[in-house]
Order: C-alpha cells, then sequence, then structure tokens
C-alpha cells in the first residue's frame, strides 16, 4: 500500500511570502500588458453589446467557466442581462436557450477547448455576434470570433506554468472592464444597481424612504399647542417615542417637546401643571421630507445628536415622525 508522501520541504514561511509575491507581480504584469494591447475590438464589442436587444450570453469551460459565470454574473447586476451556459450542456440542446437577439461571449485561454468550438458553427449559423477572450489569437475560436479580446498572457503564476492562473485573472479582468464601460455608456448608477441588488445593505440604503420607515396616523405623537402639560405627558407615554409633536388648530407643525426637555423643565423649577404644551415645547423643531432616502434621517440624527426627527411638507403639515429604532429594523443603519 503506498502512503502519502512526505512533503519534500520543510514548513518554510519566507519561501511562502515570496511566492505569494511573485503570483501577485506576475499578474499585475500580465494585467498592465493587456492594458496596453486594448484596441478598436473593445470598444465595438461594447457598442455591439449596447445595441443587441436580447442578452449577453457567456460561454467557457473549466476555470474559464467559473470566471464566465462571474462575468454574467457581474454584467446582469449593472444593468446588462446577461447568463451563462454550459458549452458541454449546449451541445446537448441548451443551444435552444441562444436567441439571434443575443451575443456570446466565448472564454477560452487556448482557444481550443473541444466542448466551445464544437457549438462555435451552430453559433454562427444562427448569425448571433460572436465575442472571444482568449490567449490564443490565431486560434479556432479567435478564427470564427467577430472580435477578439486578447487576453494573452506571458506565463502563468503557477510556479509550473500550468495551472489556469495569470490567464483566468486576465479573463475577470477583462469582464470588469466591459462591465464598467457599459454600466457607464448606459448611464446606469447608484440607484439602478440599488434595484439589483434589493436585499444588500446598498440596496436598502439606495431604496427604502422616510415614508418607509416613519410612524404616522395612530402611531405619531402629537398635541395640540393649547394642550395641558398633562396630556402632553400622557401622550408621550402612550406612543413611547420619548417625544411630541405639537400642531395648531389646523395641524400644522410648531414645535416638539421631548424627554430631554421635560428634564430642563424639572430642572429649571417650572410647574408643569400650569403650563400648555405651547408653552414649553421647542419651536421650529428640525423635520425632514417624506420623499427624501430614510439615510437623509439618519444623518440629521447623526449631526443633531437626537434619536427622533419629524417628517413634514414644504407648509410643515405634519406627516410623520422617524425614530432611531425604525432605521435600525429597516437596517437602514
Amino acid at each position: 500500500m503506498n502512503s502519502a508522501a512526505a512533503p519534500t520541504r520543510p514548513d518554510d514561511a519566507p519561501n511562502a511570502l515570496r511566492l505569494a509575491r511573485e503570483a501577485l507581480a506576475i499578474e499585475v504584469e500580465a494585467l498592465q500588458a493587456m492594458s496596453q494591447r486594448l484596441n478598436g475590438d473593445f470598444t465595438q464589442v461594447v457598442q455591439r453589446i449596447l445595441q443587441i436587444s436580447g442578452r449577453v450570453v457567456v460561454m467557457g469551460m473549466g476555470k474559464s467557466g467559473h470566471v464566465g459565470r462571474k462575468i454574467a454574473a457581474t454584467l446582469a447586476s449593472t444593468g446588462t442581462p446577461a447568463f451563462f451556459v454550459h458549452p458541454a450542456e449546449a451541445s446537448h440542446g441548451d443551444l435552444g436557450m441562444l436567441t439571434t437577439d443575443d451575443l456570446v461571449l466565448a472564454l477560452s485561454n487556448s482557444g481550443e477547448t473541444d466542448e466551445l468550438t464544437g457549438v462555435l458553427p451552430a453559433i454562427k449559423r444562427q448569425g448571433i455576434p460572436l465575442v472571444a477572450v482568449t490567449g490564443g489569437l490565431r486560434s479556432t475560436l479567435a478564427k470564427h470570433a467577430d472580435w477578439v479580446l486578447d487576453t494573452q498572457v506571458e506565463r502563468e503564476a503557477c510556479p509550473l506554468n500550468l495551472a489556469p492562473t495569470a490567464s483566468t485573472t486576465a479573463q475577470l479582468a477583462m469582464g470588469d472592464a466591459l462591465a464598467v464601460a457599459l454600466l457607464d455608456a448606459r448611464g446606469f448608477g447608484a440607484e439602478d444597481f440599488a434595484r439589483s441588488h434589493p436585499g444588500g445593505s446598498l440596496g436598502r440604503k439606495l431604496l427604502t424612504h422616510v415614508r418607509d420607515v416613519m410612524r404616522s396616523g395612530k402611531d405619531l405623537p402629537f398635541v395640540t399647542q393649547d394642550a395641558s402639560c398633562m396630556d402632553l405627558m400622557r401622550e408621550m407615554s402612550a406612543k413611547g417615542l420619548g417625544c411630541s409633536a405639537v400642531v395648531d388648530a389646523q395641524g400644522m407643525l410648531v414645535g416638539i417637546f421631548t424627554d430631554g426637555d421635560l428634564r430642563r423643565c424639572v430642572e429649571a423649577g417650572i410647574d408643569l401643571r400650569e403650563r400648555k404644551a405651547g408653552d414649553v415645547m421647542h419651536a421650529n423643531p428640525r423635520t425632514i421630507n417624506a420623499d427624501l432616502l430614510a439615510v437623509a434621517a439618519a444623518r440629521v440624527m447623526e449631526e443633531q445628536g437626537i434619536t427622533t426627527v419629524l417628517v413634514a411638507d414644504a407648509q410643515q403639515s405634519l406627516q410623520g415622525v422617524v425614530h432611531i429604532r425604525d432605521l435600525m429594523r429597516a437596517k437602514v443603519i
């Protein structure tokens, strides 16, 4: 029975660091060289993708396939509809997923991957535009392609110059370059990005508005300025937010009273039993519009050192209140 081979060299931290730095240096050099080789094919590919009414169909085998899946995901999340098709499955029916409105982005370092070259004639017969992302500039894939994006590398970062390392990094970077150029050309902004990432923190910050988190109706604490301070205390206790808005007879916001204001009144020896809400309120409180993003409410709270902010329209008609707990519950902060 063969036992597992013992390591030929002991653990050598300095050597590991040397190899890591060499690998990174090789990949950096490969990307810099690729950047200098970018030519008109790249801009033509960007323009063609912008013109298609279908999707970008990414194909690749092995490590190139893993990179291709990531490129498809990046394109889709930045405004360019895209999906991945496995070349081996394509030859067994999945080619039916392609339409003449699509564009194929095919990845292969050598350009001679059998599963990929085997479906090229069918793709060309349908008249589907084909973009090759390859280091094999004279390969079968390159010859079939309408455009070639050159990802050739001088060597792999692998010490054996065998494992796909620098070459897959080049493919990945080329995909990112395409995605960035396309999103800029489409005018794709942060809010567009958030719409395709609604479950992430960025999506919540860019899609959640004040009106989505504010408390209103029966949950909104408020009294009129003629209400007694005892009624004011009862309203604050009932709504549990540590504050109450104060409005005039027409329902327009004129002030706010908080737990902090109550403490200051007590410290000053003010007899609240003889006062009205209008006597003790803080006039002209800071407000926010319901149409603003909820992060704006968080910004106001941070700047003012407060935990609640009232929501009112331009005419100071009271609409709601936002507490810091509401922002935390919505995971805006």
